[in-house]
């Protein structure tokens, strides 16, 4: 059987397993990969002000450390890891997550993007009981972009939860350019989970100025959201490393 025929098989058997397999399945796609084939690798490092998910604090509205890296074939497929500390009290207080995926440009304008990430938590011995997976797929044109990100687990909870997205970036020169979004995030089991009395659905929406120098990316954007414990205007200041 051919490495391609054997990789795709395992995918699609441990697909609603893919939360205990998915680090497995990474490292048989780069076990698989021709030493000769092109491929590049990239990371960065980034020191936040807070740690915002969808616009709610993953870190008690403190300072987060976040961290990763992709690998990237020139076939399209790519994979990777990326950490930050959180403070979910005695339960968590670090996030790793691994994701798996493979974009396709039809031209030099439309493009889209699909794969599945593995979300993990550490600091706790009950920790990984929150683990959870979550598909996506993006479709982008030029400097806009659509996405969707659906879990049939949330933070473990059993309930099935999904986010759409649209956002914009205009590019004013090489360095300078301004973002906007808005997402909203759904509960389709708010028995089992949503944020708050009656709240099984979200609105979220950033500005951020971005800047670009080098090796070096400076964020500064305006969150906000429409739950009622959540709707104070937060802003969010990154400073990220690039290398690769």
């Amino acid at each position: 059987m051919p490495p391609a025929t054997i990789v795709k098989f395992i995918i699609i058997y441990e697909f609603n397993l893919m939360q205990y397999h998915l680090i497995a399945v990474i490292f048989i796609f780069a076990s698989l990969a021709p030493c000769n084939a092109t491929a590049d690798w990239s990371g960065n490092v980034t020191l936040a002000n807070n740690y915002l998910f969808n616009g709610i604090s993953q870190t008690d509205d403190d300072v987060a450390l976040q961290a990763g890296t992709t690998w990237s074939a020139d076939n399209g497929i790519y994979l990777g890891s990326w950490a930050s500390n959180v403070d979910y009290d005695d339960l968590a207080s670090i996030e790793v997550d691994f994701y798996l995926g493979y974009s396709y440009a039809f031209n030099q304008d439309h493009s889209i993007d699909a794969g599945f990430s593995l979300y993990t938590y550490y600091g706790d011995s009950d920790s990984s009981d929150i683990n959870y997976n979550e598909l996506y797929l993006k479709y982008l044109y030029s400097d806009t972009s659509i996405s969707f990100w659906y879990s049939n687990d949330y933070f473990a909870t059993g309930a099935r939860h999904y986010i759409v997205m649209a956002s914009h970036t205009f590019t004013f020169t090489e360095r300078y350019s301004l973002l906007i979004s808005l997402d909203k995030s759904t509960s389709l089991d708010a028995d089992k989970w949503q944020w708050g009395a009656n709240n099984k659905a979200y609105l979220h929406g950033q500005i951020t100025a971005l800047i670009s120098y080098q090796y070096v990316d400076f964020s500064f954007g305006l969150h906000n959201t429409d739950l009622d414990n959540e709707d104070d205007v937060k802003f969010l200041f990154t400073l990220s490393y690039n290398f690769g």
